[in-house]
């Protein structure tokens, strides 16, 4: 992910860039007007400083586009990961969740003949710690689900 260091140093760079383009610009077209020539030579000048200032812009503009196109990959692919290792989570609590089921309604049989006050009381036990997880997982998946849609949303 990229930190707001970063961000901040793009930022920068970006207005350093920006400023540099306006105030060549500026400072190009104020000494071709005050120059001493004659009309036909400094309309001569604007126009190769307008296609100067175009080119530098058209390069402008293409460098910070494919600066947004990787930066829009990069969190493009970090979330893909983030989504993949929450669900590989959920599938691992949930079969754990059935193991202990499993687990708990065996000694459940087990323990009925020792006492059905400890088996009820244990098998109770179980459910509401499955019930726990899946309040989790489900917690996990719609904060997952929230992430995903404010990323799509600020593209």
């Amino acid at each position: 992910m990229v930190n707001r260091n970063e961000e901040s140093s793009e930022m920068n760079t970006k207005d350093f860039l920006i400023g540099t383009l306006l105030g060549g610009i500026v400072g190009a077209s104020t000494a071709l007007l005050l120059a001493p020539k004659s009309g036909k030579e400094l309309r001569g000048e604007i126009n190769e400083g307008a296609k100067l200032a175009k080119e530098k812009t058209t390069e402008f503009a293409s460098t910070a586009k494919e600066s947004t196109s990787n930066f829009a990959q990069t969190v493009s692919e970090q979330s893909n990961t983030l989504v993949e290792r929450v669900k590989e989570l959920t599938r691992a609590v949930r079969k754990d969740v059935e193991e202990l089921t499993e687990s708990a309604e065996s000694l459940t049989n087990d323990l009925q003949g020792a006492g059905e006050e400890i088996a009820a009381s244990v098998k109770k036990e179980v459910e509401e710690l499955q019930r726990s997880v899946e309040e989790l997982v489900r917690e996990v998946e719609e904060k997952e689900k929230q992430k995903i849609n404010s990323e799509s949303d600020n593209k």
